[in-house]
């Protein structure tokens, strides 16, 4: 085992000699240029300077800190730039437009389609976090992806991994039967309100994190009262 490590060591002190070899030959061609060349490399470097400076401004830039309490994990601290703000308002509609925030009784709609949305949920919101460049965690606050990766590990996965399975067991066995028969409609229905309720909850802190202004109107049913 020590071989292998001393071997990885000597190999990072050989990079670290070629590196610093080019770097310094680079150096040294750059100072015997002169004339308009001398120009030219001075204004390309410069160039690439102001593109790396800019790009770590609007990283960083427009930094806002933001307090969040979900009943679920309590308070928690953002501090979110341009970027998180973006990644936060994908995540808030992508909760907000599916029944994972919109109420289904005991008479309306369909578990399967419920559970095939919120399926659908989970897969979208990896694949949104998959695709963004992590967020820099600024002052011990914490990050969007963070609070998602919450959401689905802790409602989403639980849920769908209990109800799923026993759904779908009972699907293959009553291929024609009505859903209405299946014996534990009403505990998933009753356990998919609770679900929601959390979600709405994630889905509010989404949208405080994107700056979206009256959230609650956009999740909360005309029927019900804003909580």
């Amino acid at each position: 085992m020590t071989r292998p490590i001393l071997n990885k060591r000597l190999a990072q002190v050989a990079g670290a000699a070629v590196a610093g070899a080019i770097a310094g030959l680079v150096v040294f061609t750059i100072t015997q240029v002169t004339g308009r060349n001398l120009y030219i490399i001075v204004g390309g470097v410069a160039g690439t300077a102001a593109v790396l400076v800019l790009q770590l401004y609007w990283r960083t830039a427009q930094l806002t800190e933001v307090k969040i309490t979900v009943p679920q994990v309590s308070e928690l601290k953002f501090v979110v730039n341009n970027e998180a703000r973006h990644v936060a308002w994908k995540l808030y509609i992508e909760t907000v437009t599916r029944v994972s925030t919109q109420p289904l009784t005991d008479e309306e709609g369909f578990i399967r389609e419920a559970l095939s949305s919120l399926h659908g949920l989970f897969a979208t919101i990896r694949d949104t976090l998959k695709a963004s460049r992590p967020s820099v965690s600024v002052s011990g606050g914490q990050t969007v992806e963070h609070l998602a990766v919450t959401m689905l590990n802790q409602e989403l996965r639980p849920f769908l991994s209990k109800w799923h399975p026993r759904l779908r067991e009972f699907e293959n066995a009553h291929p024609e039967g009505p859903e209405s028969a299946w014996p534990d409609n009403v505990a998933c229905r009753g356990e998919l309100r609770h679900i929601q309720a959390h979600l709405v909850d994630f889905a509010l802190a989404f949208a405080r994190l994107a700056g979206v202004r009256e959230a609650e109107a956009a999740i909360t049913p005309a029927s019900q009262p804003p909580r």
